[in-house]
């Protein structure tokens, strides 16, 4: 049979017309590969033969490996290939541990003092179960062979100078690596290979000790090679109206210029505001603030260039219709805006009219109370999120005096197919000495005249006889 190139799981025969051989599996009469390679039958039997040889690491024998994680004592190194082997390594044997002790021979105070994250090494392994081990101390051709320079990229160059055996030839970079003896390329020029530039068994000196006495953090160094360093000047992204991080903050509106904007519909965007109050002034300042999962939190601020045109905004647009709902614009520095002065009720007793019709309006409920009870304000409630009426209101009536008896006469009355409840509100009912029993006693809630109400009809009701049981 012809050799044809198969790939991991791939059905390459069936159990009819051989049996499965090397790389390969049987599986429910199937013969599967295993591998990426050649599938041939020879002598019944189906087997696959690796296109690239697969390598398992020994104890002794030398990798080339990666640094690709630096804890304090110990890192991790990513195996590229196995010296004088050509193919992959096994998927169990990829990585090699280390010890900070493993790195070179003197006192190091943390790995990434002697190894950085993508240098490139040479090291030999010293254990493979039940996880690959390497070392780069016990050979000068073991350890570094190639590093780049964290603040900027550039390949690093052996060179002496004092705790230092390695700087960059474009900044003023220096430190120390674990370097191997043909650390980059052409050390064969060094009389006794790099690794002599490790100064093995040398104490540190105080340049050295300074720098470590910092600690982790003050010596850690990233590759800043980046966009933002191409000499071109940086922007940040701020809120508008606000500046930066360095302390500033969103410039203070001179007195009267800066609104207050509330019932703002929560799909409503900052631009849609802006654009809306545009028509009136010059706006300086838009702000919305965002909500959770929401695009605002149903407010904002606006700042004009000028008292003048924030006077006409409030004018043209406190109590317009956006996006079904009526919006209110004040002047933020108002101090009634600001909770010092209680919002004042208009006169009258407070009325509570429950079980309205949905499209109920203020005049149509003003109209049903006409001959009955002059209505003096009302508060019509609706959703805040969609602006639609919730099915009750309050109302005030300027006839304080004959408020149970308008209750009485209105509540059960039929208002557009519906019968409405109508009753006291709670704490609405104003102190007079007919209701109260004096100037200096509250107002009865409504929940007391309830209870007073159904005292009175209980003692209308004729009491029952007690039955005896009969013995």
């Amino acid at each position: 049979m012809t050799a044809s190139l198969v790939t991991p799981g791939m059905q390459v025969s069936t159990t009819s017309d051989c049996e499965a051989g090397e790389g390969t599996i049987e599986r429910d009469g199937a013969i599967i590969s295993t591998i990426i390679g050649q599938f041939s039958i020879d002598g019944g039997i189906g087997s696959v033969s690796a296109t690239k040889t697969i390598n398992t690491a020994n104890i002794g024998d030398t990798v080339i490996c990666e640094i690709t994680r630096l804890n304090e004592k110990n890192g991790e190194a990513q195996i590229l290939v196995i010296e004088g082997q050509t193919g992959s390594i096994t998927p169990d044997q990829l990585y090699g541990q280390f010890r900070v002790t493993d790195l070179v021979d003197r006192y190091m105070h943390q790995t990434s003092d002697a190894v950085r994250r993508r240098d490139i090494c040479r090291a030999v392994v010293t254990k493979v179960s039940p996880i690959i081990s390497i070392n780069f101390r016990d050979r000068d051709d073991c350890g570094v062979l190639h590093a780049i320079c964290p603040p900027c990229g550039s390949d690093l160059i052996a060179e002496q100078n004092g705790d230092w055996n390695v700087k960059c030839p474009n900044c003023d970079y220096q430190s120390f690596r674990a370097l191997a003896d043909n650390f980059a390329a052409g050390w064969a020029e060094l009389e006794q290979g790099a690794s002599k530039l490790n100064n093995p068994g040398k104490r540190w000196g105080k340049v050295a000790e300074t720098l470590f006495a910092k600690g982790p953090a003050g010596r850690a160094t990233f590759i800043a090679a980046d966009v933002r360093e191409d000499g071109r000047e940086r922007s940040y992204f701020r809120f508008e109206g606000e500046g930066g991080s360095g302390g500033q903050r969103r410039e203070k509106a001179a007195p009267g210029t800066r609104l207050f904007v509330g019932g703002i519909p929560r799909e409503i965007t900052t631009e849609q505001i802006r654009e809306l109050f545009e028509k009136h002034g010059t706006v300086k300042d838009c702000f919305l603030p965002a909500g959770d999962g929401t695009a605002n939190k149903g407010f904002g601020f606006i700042t004009f260039s000028s008292k003048d045109e924030a006077t006409t905004a409030i004018g043209a647009l406190n109590g317009h219709k956006l996006g079904g709902r009526r919006i209110a614009v004040k002047d933020a520095d108002d101090d009634s805006k600001k909770g010092n002065n209680k919002r004042k009720d208009p006169e009258g007793t407070k009325v509570y009219v429950g079980n309205l019709p949905f499209k109920a309006t203020e005049e149509s409920i003003k109209k049903h109370f006409e001959g009955t009870a002059t209505v003096n304000g009302m508060v019509l409630a609706t959703d805040k999120n969609t602006g639609k009426p919730k099915g009750f209101a309050f109302i005030w009536i300027a006839e304080g005096d004959k408020g149970e008896e308008i209750v009485a006469k209105m509540n059960g009355s039929e208002l557009m197919g519906r019968k409405i409840k109508v009753d006291i509100a709670q704490g609405g009912k104003k102190s007079d000495s007919k209701n109260t029993g004096g100037k200096d006693k509250p107002a009865k809630t409504s929940r007391e005249l309830q209870a007073m109400r159904e005292e009175e009809q209980d003692a209308k009701k004729p009491r029952r006889r007690p039955h005896h049981k009969k013995e």
